[in-house]
Parts: C-alpha cells; structure tokens; sequence
C-alpha cells in the first residue's frame, strides 16, 4: 500500500496537469488509526527470532525495511506540488508521520490525534520525531506527547500550531482544503513549486544557506514569463492564466 503511494505522489510530482493535492480519509471515524497491531505482529515485528540468524543481517533487514517505508512518507514532502491534508477522526501514529509531510493541515473538530508508538514499544521511526518539532517549533510539548503516548485533540493541535485551522466536520474540512488548494492552484506553477522548494530547504539549513539556495533558483525561475503575466493583469485587472508546469 504504501509503495503505491509513494508511486502516486512521484506521479503527481511531474505530472504538468496537477498544479496542488489535497489528501484525505476514506473513513468515516478515522483519517487513519495507525499500525496494525496484528499484522504488524505476524510479519517483521514477530518475536519469534530465528535462532540461527546473526543479528548483523537481521538488523540489515530492518533498516532497509524502515528507509523504504520512510521514503514512502517523504515522497508526500518531496512531492514539487504543495498538498493539503484533511484529517478527521482518529488520525495516530502514522496519520502523523504523514500529515507532517504534507504542507497545510486542516482538521475536523472531532478529530483526536496521538503519537503512540511507546504504547507498543517503539520509537515512532517513520518520520515524526524528525518532522514534528520542526513543524510546531516546541521541543517540551513534542516530547511530553511522544514520550506519554496521550492523544490530543484539535483544539491543542491549532494551539499549537500543528494545524492551520479547524472546521465543524469531515466533509468542511474537505470543502476548505479543496478551497485552500484551488486558490494554489491559480497562481504560477513556477513561484508555487519554487517556494515550497525554498521553504523546505530553508527549514533545514541555515538562514545564509537558504539565502544563497534562493539565488541561485531565483536566477533560472526570475526568467519566466509568468512574472510579466501576473504584472500585466494586475494593471488590467484580471485574473492571469500561467502555462503548465
């Protein structure tokens, strides 16, 4: 399942007829209730060890196992066009490490969300604890959930600043953001694609790294014509077209 959405979104990514996504549940009570527990159990979780298998492979085999399921989540960030995620309900563990990877956060205001992967005895491996303190900015209050495994609901998740907003029910929430990514999508595919790009870099270096990544992108993306289209009708006042991307 989830190797076929990291195809989904590398699709979406270059595909010059989509210009923003927006990702929700099919679910009525949950976005997604996180790991299966059972099957997680029988397969690579099992604690039925072969006695005869050095631990130096066996861990081999969980670490690609981890880095490949961690690239499935990363192509949601990686993803050039920005995505909106609605989430309502149950959205733990994993509603997590996915929801970060996306650009805006909407949610229901029933929606109850929860780090739980101490409650089975792991370190959430997919791409919370890396994403979620950079996306909220509180290490103390990041911790205290991750290291308790107590849910939160939407209320604490906009106070926070996890969430940008929250709406009455499911299908507000989906309203907004196909609203949010329409407005998106009418802008230029280059400055849209561009500022993600920038704003993700920028996250993860310094402010002089992200300062020179900026010139040098801007010296090739400074060159579109969408610049003069968007000049243009605002002197006219009309709304501008910009080509695919």
């Amino acid at each position: 399942m989830w190797e076929n959405m990291a195809q989904i979104f590398n699709k979406l990514s270059s595909d010059p007829e989509v210009r923003a996504i927006v990702l929700s549940g099919a679910g009525a009570k949950a976005f997604t209730a996180g790991l299966d527990v059972k099957a997680a159990s029988e397969g690579l979780l099992s604690t039925d060890p072969d006695a005869n298998t050095d631990p130096a492979r066996k861990a081999a085999v969980f670490r690609r196992h981890i880095s490949a399921f961690q690239d499935c989540i990363t192509a949601v960030e990686r993803c050039e066009k920005p995505v909106v995620v609605a989430l309502h309900g149950f959205s733990l563990g994993l509603g997590i490490d996915l929801s970060t990877a996306t650009d805006v956060r909407l949610c229901s205001r029933d929606t109850r969300f929860g780090v739980k992967e101490v409650d089975i005895g792991l370190a959430a491996d997919i791409g919370t604890l890396s994403r979620l303190p950079k996306v909220v900015g509180n290490y103390g209050w990041v911790k205290e959930v991750a290291l308790t495994a107590r849910e939160f609901d939407a209320e604490e998740a906009l106070r926070v600043g996890f969430v940008n907003a929250v709406y009455d029910n499911r299908e507000a929430t989906i309203a907004a953001a196909l609203k949010l990514a329409s407005l998106m999508a009418s802008k230029s595919p280059v400055a849209v694609q561009g500022t993600k790009e920038i704003l993700n870099f920028s996250r993860d270096h310094s402010v002089q790294d992200g300062l020179r990544y900026t010139s040098v992108w801007n010296s090739a993306a400074l060159q579109t014509q969408d610049i003069s289209a968007a000049l243009l009708s605002g002197l006219q006042r009309r709304t501008p077209t910009f080509e695919k991307l």
